[in-house]
C-alpha cells in the first residue's frame, strides 16, 4: 500500500508492541521487526526473552519458531503463495510472519499439535487484528492442512532452484556454491546450516587444560566432549548459554566456535613476541593468541569502534589477561602509527561476507546482497595493503574469515602473492592441521565448510615474510 494510509488491521504508528505472552506471539514480533526494522534475530530473540515471563520450555519453543521459519523462508513462502491469492507481500508484515511461523509448525513440526497452531495463530489474529483478518489466517491455514500432503517440490527441477527451495537458500547462493564446490557439496553445505550449531568453547589455558575443563563439567552435571577439531575447544550439549555459567564467570572458558579457535593455532604465537590483531572485536581470538602466548610478551588489538574496543578489553579483564593493549583505530591506518617491521606475528581476520556463520545469524542469507561481496572483497584488499609492511622479515601473517566466497579467500591471498613475492604461503602447523584432518594444510590455506565437523565455515592462510625481503 503506498500513501499517508494505514492498512486495516496494521498497529498505529509509533506504538509499542505489548512484552509477548507466548512464544508463538514473541516469534510473532520478532520475525516482524527483523522484516521491518533489520533487526538482528539473535540479539533481538536474547533482549526478548529476557523481557518475556515466558518459562524454560515456552522460551525453547519460540527459539525453534524464530530460527526455523528464518531458515525455512522461501521454501514456506514458496507454498504459502499458492494459499494466499493477493500474495504474500500484500499483507501486512505482522501477518505475514504469523503465517509463516504457523505453517512452520504445520509443516515441519511433528510434536506440535495441528489445532493448537491453527486456534494459537487465530486467537494472535484477533488480539492484533480484527475478525476479517482471523477469518483469512483460519481459512488459509485450515487449507493448508487439508492439502499437506500435496505440498511437495516438483521433481524437474534444476540443480539451483530444487537445493535452493529444499534447503530454503537464496538462488544466487546456491549457484556461486554449485561453481565453487559442485553440486553435492553445494547441497550439503545448504543443509548443513540449516542444522543447530553446537555450543562450544575454549578453556583458558592459564586455568586448566581443555580435558581437565572436560572433566570439571562432566563432573558438574553436563555432557562435555574434547572437540574433535580445535585443542583447547569443548563441545557442551543441553548447557544453555555458557556466558551465563560460573566457568565463564571466573574466566576458565571462552564462548566461541571450533573453526574460529583454528585462527590462533594457525599464527601460532610463543611467549614474548610483539603481535598485532588487526580486526579484534569481540575479542575471542585476540584472547586465545594471549593464553597462547602464556600471556607473556605484547597484543595490539585495534577496532575501528569504540564500543567494540570496549568488548576486547573487558574480556581480556575477565580472563585475567594483561598482555593485550587495546586501541581504537581503522586497521588502514595503522602503518601512520607503527614504523615498518614492527610485529613478529600480524592476524589480519578480516571483515567478510559471513557465508560461514548463517547457521548462527540465519536471518543473513536473506539480507545479503551478492554485490556486497565485491564490496568487501576490495576492504580485504586495502587492509592487506595496508598492515604487510608492518611485519618484521621472517615473520607471519595470518589472514582469515568467516565466509565461504572464494574471491574473499583464495582469491584474495593469490592476488595478495601476486603483488609480494616477499611472501609466501608455508604449511599450517602440522599438529593441529594434519592432513589427515584438513586436506590442503600443507598448502598453507585451508577452507573450513559447515558440514565438515559441524563448526563454522572458515578460511585461514598463512603467510611467511622472507627474511631478505
Amino acid at each position: 500500500m503506498t500513501g499517508k494510509g494505514r492498512r486495516p488491521g496494521s498497529r498505529p504508528p509509533g506504538r509499542k508492541p505489548a512484552v509477548p505472552a507466548s512464544a508463538r506471539e514473541l516469534a510473532m514480533e520478532l520475525l516482524t521487526r527483523v522484516e521491518q526494522e533489520g533487526a538482528y534475530s539473535n540479539i533481538l530473540l536474547n533482549q526478548l526473552l529476557r523481557q518475556s515471563q515466558l518459562d524454560r520450555r515456552e522460551a525453547g519453543f519460540a527459539t525453534e519458531l524464530v530460527y526455523g521459519t528464518i531458515q525455512r523462508r522461501n521454501t514456506i513462502d514458496y507454498f504459502l503463495a499458492r494459499f494466499v491469492p493477493k500474495g504474500l507481500h500484500k499483507l501486512d508484515p505482522w501477518v505475514r510472519s504469523l503465517l509463516r511461523l504457523s505453517f512452520y509448525q504445520l509443516y515441519y513440526l511433528d510434536r506440535v499439535p495441528a489445532h493448537a497452531a491453527v486456534n494459537e495463530a487465530v486467537n494472535l489474529a484477533k488480539k492484533h487484528g480484527h475478525a476479517g483478518i482471523a477469518g483469512m489466517v483460519n481459512g488459509v491455514l485450515r487449507n493448508v492442512l487439508r492439502q499437506r500432503e500435496t505440498l511437495v517440490l516438483p521433481a524437474d527441477l534444476p540443480d539451483v532452484k530444487r537445493i535452493a527451495l529444499e534447503h530454503s537458500h537464496p538462488e544466487w547462493m546456491v549457484a556461486r556454491w554449485i561453481r565453487e564446490y559442485g553440486a553435492e557439496e553445494a547441497e550439503k553445505l545448504c543443509a548443513a546450516n540449516n542444522e543447530a550449531p553446537p555450543v562450544s568453547v575454549r578453556a583458558n589455558a592459564l586455568r586448566q587444560s581443555a580435558g581437565e575443563l572436560v572433566l570439571e563439567l562432566r563432573e558438574a552435571g553436563y555432557e562435555a566432549e574434547p572437540s574433535p577439531l580445535a585443542p583447547a575447544g569443548v563441545r557442551v550439549a543441553g548447557a544453555g548459554n555458557m556466558a551465563d555459567s560460573p566457568w565463564y564467570e571466573r574466566g576458565a572458558l571462552s564462548v566461541q566456535d571450533e573453526s574460529s579457535m583454528l585462527v590462533a593455532e594457525a599464527l601460532a604465537p610463543e611467549p614474548g613476541m610483539t603481535v598485532l590483531d588487526c580486526c579484534a572485536a569481540p575479542g575471542g581470538k585476540t584472547t586465545h593468541l594471549a593464553e597462547k602466548m602464556q600471556d607473556r610478551g605484547r597484543i595490539v588489538a585495534c577496532d575501528v569502534h569504540e564500543h567494540k574496543e570496549a568488548l576486547i578489553r573487558r574480556q581480556a579483564e575477565r580472563l585475567g589477561l594483561t598482555s593485550i593493549d587495546t586501541q581504537v583505530t581503522d586497521a588502514r591506518e595503522l602503518a601512520a602509527k607503527y614504523p615498518p617491521a614492527s610485529f613478529d606475528r600480524i592476524l589480519l581476520d578480516a571483515p567478510c561476507s559471513g557465508l560461514g556463520v548463517i547457521r548462527r545469524k540465519p536471518d543473513l542469507k536473506w539480507a545479503k546482497e551478492e554485490s556486497e561481496i565485491a564490496s568487501v572483497a576490495k576492504v580485504q584488499q586495502e587492509l592487506l595493503e595496508a598492515v604487510h609492511g608492518l611485519l618484521k622479515p621472517g615473520g607471519v601473517l595470518v589472514y582469515s574469515t568467516c565466509t565461504t566466497a572464494r574471491e574473499e579467500n583464495a582469491g584474495m591471498v593469490k592476488q595478495f602473492l601476486e603483488a609480494h613475492p616477499d611472501f609466501r604461503l608455508e604449511p599450517l602447523p602440522a599438529d593441529v592441521f594434519g592432513p589427515d584432518k584438513l586436506p590442503g594444510a600443507d598448502s598453507g590455506m585451508v577452507q573450513l565448510l559447515p558440514q565438515q565437523f559441524h563448526s563454522d565455515g572458515f578460511f585461514i592462510a598463512r603467510l611467511r615474510k622472507q627474511e631478505n625481503g
